[in-house]
């Protein structure tokens, strides 16, 4: 199998390409149903899933983002956004 995902990093890593690609196709709905869906993973999953959405899914689609000028608050979920912020804080940018 060609295109079997092994780790819940690599499957964070491909939904983030998933929602990146969604972006510039400019299916900005769809791009939100994602974001609502790794939102709804970062609250109810394993603590391993929420390292993997925070450490993988939201710095990707984030730093994707801010190197397209895209508006990341209109965009991301409220608890993504927080992690999002948590992010930039502790980075010291």
């Amino acid at each position: 199998m060609k295109n079997q995902v092994t780790s819940i990093y690599k499957q964070a890593e491909r939904f983030a390409e998933i929602t990146k690609k969604n972006i510039i196709c400019g299916n900005i709905v769809r791009a939100k149903k994602c974001l609502a869906l790794a939102e709804r993973l970062f609250i109810n999953g394993s603590i391993e899933t929420k390292n993997a959405i925070s450490n993988v899914y939201v710095f990707s689609v984030s730093s994707f983002m801010e190197m397209r000028h895209c508006n990341i608050s209109h965009l991301f979920p409220q608890t993504l956004k927080a992690e999002y912020i948590k992010q930039v804080n502790a980075s010291g940018v």
